[in-house]
């Protein structure tokens, strides 16, 4: 379902803002620092529950503004609305989906699954195997059903067995205990990774090779332990190494999605154009797989999309992007580098943002296509 309203207050140093986005493709343009990148992780917080920004919500209220309060609606019948606030002096994040309070982030990630492209986004390929932990799991949350429940209790397991590695004295009964829940649960937590990776592979090849020819790159899901032994015999054998290293070293929570080109890391090899197009592939195979699983689409928000790509990849990730049918915020400086790349039957949706007097970005519709 696309977002057909987004009504923001106290948001960095956008004006408060009340709009009705395209459901298609929404272009945002703007010169730096006017508040394009703020729009989007206004539309980021209200599916994540965090900022893509910073560490810490409250670094992205306003100056001077006790608050920031975020509201989405999402077209249907009956549509859908997402809710956030956040006080600048609670710790308490206030979310509702639909009028009803939610606790728990995963209810906004299931309600709005959404992929964000930006700069950050190379770290699946340069960064460490945390994020494309992360990555790798958003997608089984969103086609697996007791993928959250495994999470949870395997994530439970690994707290109460590292903090008896921490323990002065080990207590083996205990250790017994906790080490049988995270073997239960950790095998069950690969099973499901490797069940949605196998499922994601090709999806990916047919997207990678839509935006750019590279038949030597290969991904790889590593489990975080030997594929020879059983997650409770390395458990076992390795209480003494654990215990000295004051945490457990092997399992689910090393997992990495290793990303070769040729048999040499990607990030080694590419350029960074090069690397923009294969995480952008990435992330539109996650949208496209949850697609055909679910029937579900995914909303992309893409910061910058002309930086690193030429036009001919311009052209040909846009034409991705009007094959998909999906619902896209995409942001540059000047929108006439994108406003042309689209068929005159896709509905484009144009937004303007600029600096008021006071310094702060107001957004402004500045033309509109409809089919």
């Amino acid at each position: 379902m696309p977002i057909d309203r987004l009504i923001f207050q106290g948001l960095r140093n956008l004006q408060a803002l009340d709009v009705s986005p395209g459901p298609r493709i929404n272009l945002i343009s703007g010169a730096n620092g006017s508040g394009k990148t703020s729009l989007l992780e206004g539309i980021h917080i209200l599916g994540m529950g965090r900022s893509f920004r910073a560490r810490r919500l409250t670094h992205a209220i306003a100056h001077e503004t006790p608050s920031v309060t975020l509201h989405g609606r999402l077209a249907g019948d009956p549509p859908v609305t997402i809710g956030i606030r956040r006080q600048r002096d609670q710790s308490e994040l206030l979310m509702k989906v639909s009028g009803e309070r939610v606790e728990r982030i995963a209810s906004l990630v299931e309600t709005l699954p959404l992929q964000l492209i930006n700069p950050d986004a190379f770290r699946l390929l340069e960064g460490p195997p945390a994020g494309r932990r992360e990555f790798l799991d958003w997608g089984v949350f969103h086609v697996k059903h007791d993928f959250i429940d495994a999470w949870r209790r395997f994530r439970r397991a690994l707290k109460h067995r590292n903090a008896l590695l921490r323990h002065g004295r080990m207590d083996d009964a205990s250790l017994n205990v906790w080490e049988h829940e995270l073997a239960v649960w950790g095998r069950r937590l690969d099973e499901l990774r490797a069940e949605w990776v196998e499922s994601f592979l090709p999806v990916f090849e047919e997207t990678l090779e839509g935006l750019i020819s590279m038949p030597g790159l290969r991904l790889r899901y590593s489990r975080g332990w030997d594929r020879q032994r059983d997650l409770a015999e390395v458990l076992r054998q390795g209480r003494d190494t654990d215990r000295q290293m004051g945490f457990t070293q092997q399992g689910p929570q090393r997992a990495d999605l290793g990303i070769r080109l040729n048999k040499r890391p990607a990030v080694e090899v590419l350029s960074r154009g090069q690397q923009k197009l294969v995480v952008s592939a990435l992330k539109l195979a996650q949208g496209r797989l949850l697609e055909r699983t679910t029937g579900r689409t995914c909303l992309y928000l893409i910061d910058d999309l002309p930086a690193e790509l030429d036009s001919t990849h311009r052209a040909v990730f846009c034409q991705w992007l009007e094959r998909m049918q999906c619902q896209a915020f995409i942001t540059s400086v000047d929108h006439e580098v994108l406003a042309n790349l689209w068929h005159d039957t896709t509905p484009v949706a144009m937004f303007h943002v600029k600096h008021d007097a006071d310094g702060g970005g107001v957004l402004q519709a500045i033309d509109r296509q409809t089919s």
